[in-house]
């Protein structure tokens, strides 16, 4: 019976991430034992790779910790605080998709937005009434800027160009 329970004791642990690789991780749990052959899955259709440091939540099969699978792995370091009900993805260096109790919102963390391989990007309801497409600072397409502040060149003879709005 107590080879049974010993088993029992190891089948689970809690540890620190010190290597996160694409498939592996190596962490350190109890005191301060490190094991390095720990499978790291993926939920389907999501991959992230977090920091070390990183919060580690470790299975091993019949309590055997030469092989070990890490279930989650969490970092409280970064997490965000959400209400009930809500759901964000983001990363360590404040990238942020957000589905929020007021709306979706999407913060680039200071770096650029881009929608790529995309050929028409539609936003669907934005001509009825109350509704609209709002863009706050200057608008560029193809390389021209259509803000308010410019300027048209005008092919009507004797208006070369339009007032600035």
């Amino acid at each position: 019976m107590q080879a049974i329970w010993n088993r029992l004791q190891l089948l689970f642990a809690h540890g620190v991430a010190t290597l996160v690789g694409a498939d592996k991780v190596q962490a350190k749990v109890l005191d301060g034992e490190v094991l390095d052959n720990l499978a790291r899955v993926e939920p389907y259709g999501f991959s992230y790779r977090p920091q070390a440091g990183a919060q580690v939540y470790l299975a091993f099969p019949a309590g055997d910790r030469s092989y070990g699978v890490a279930l989650i792995v969490g970092d409280k370091r970064y997490q965000l605080e959400l209400e009930a009900g809500e759901v964000a993805l983001h990363d360590d260096i404040g990238h942020i998709i957000k589905l929020g109790r007021n709306g979706i919102a999407i913060d680039g963390g200071g770096h650029d937005v881009t929608i790529s391989n995309a050929p028409t990007v539609k936003i669907a309801d934005a001509l009825e009434v109350g509704a609209g497409v709002k863009i706050t600072g200057g608008l560029e397409v193809n390389g021209k800027d259509v803000s308010d502040l410019h300027t048209h060149m005008s092919t009507t003879p004797g208006t070369p160009t339009s007032a600035v709005n």
